[in-house]
């Protein structure tokens, strides 16, 4: 069953930033996930949510998604997305 990634991302350092949005497309690749939605246009639909840069990651499983976000790969992205962004990120089985 697929699963998803969906990060909320609020950038505190757009230069520093870059370099972390550099190194995520091989460590997702490695992992077999795509990318959905990377950073486009919002619309709140219901609700008082007001999502910054939105991200939407599709894997093949639930165990995909989390061996993505604990690998080495990822790992030294989040290294280097330090003190560049405020993350919530969560992943949720898909139908």
């Amino acid at each position: 069953m697929v699963a998803y990634v969906i990060a909320d991302a609020e950038i505190l350092d757009p230069a520093k930033y870059e370099e972390y949005k550099k190194l995520t497309p091989g460590a997702i690749a490695k992992h077999g996930g795509r990318f959905l939605a990377r950073g486009g246009a919002t619309a709140v639909l219901e609700g008082d949510w007001r999502p910054n840069r939105v991200v939407i990651i599709e894997f093949p499983s639930l165990e995909a998604a989390r061996n993505f976000y604990t690998s080495v790969e990822y790992t030294a992205a989040r290294r280097a997305r330090a003190g560049a962004a405020a993350m919530n990120i969560v992943a949720v089985d898909g139908v």
